[in-house]
């Protein structure tokens, strides 16, 4: 196999759709970090971060073949299951009373130490870092509360005291400026 390939996150999708595990190792070594730093932020618990980026690996690992490159690159594919499963973690967690975090404080680690970014950040979180910083602040601040706090829009609308429907309209407008600036 070309050495172009063995990169490649589309042909590693694409070998995985069809069994290939030295496929799945690579891909897993590409992206893991980018998984559980995101999970790690979203949870505020390393435990549970490992244990989402366990549950996001073995759905990739499951649904490669459902990848579609039209839809989106597979860093947001990722980044769009983590969030998902971090969410249904938080509501779970907080349905049993055990919410790890008050709604005004920043994710921190079980110990109580903040969470830090990651010395290394990978180029995808600072290409969405950079597009973020050009959105206004209204819509980067319901994208942000959405994306890295888990919340719903309902919740969103709650916490800024703003109607659903201003939520929703900012939340529609900047996502598609975002994808006017990372191109579709």
């Amino acid at each position: 196999m070309a050495a172009d390939l063995l990169d490649n996150p589309f042909a590693l999708l694409q070998q995985m759709a069809s069994g290939d595990g030295e496929a799945f190792r690579r891909f897993y070594d590409r992206y893991a970090s980018l998984v559980f730093t995101f999970a790690l932020r979203l949870l505020g618990s390393r435990a549970d971060a490992e244990d989402l980026l366990q549950e996001v690996f073995l759905q990739v690992w499951r649904q490669a073949q459902s990848y579609s490159p039209e839809r989106g690159s597979p860093e947001a594919w990722l980044i769009t299951m983590t969030r998902s499963r971090a969410i249904d973690k938080l509501r779970s967690m907080r349905r049993r009373d055990m919410s790890p975090l008050a709604p005004d404080q920043p994710p921190r680690l079980e110990g109580g130490t903040p969470v830090e970014p990651p010395t290394r950040a990978s180029e995808a979180k600072l290409t969405v870092q950079g597009v973020l910083s050009k959105l206004s602040e209204a819509q980067r601040i319901v994208l942000e509360l959405a994306y890295f706090d888990g919340l719903t829009q309902s919740e969103i609308a709650a916490r800024l005291g703003e109607p659903l429907g201003t939520v929703k309209t900012r939340m529609r407008a900047g996502l598609e400026r975002l994808r006017g600036f990372l191109g579709a």
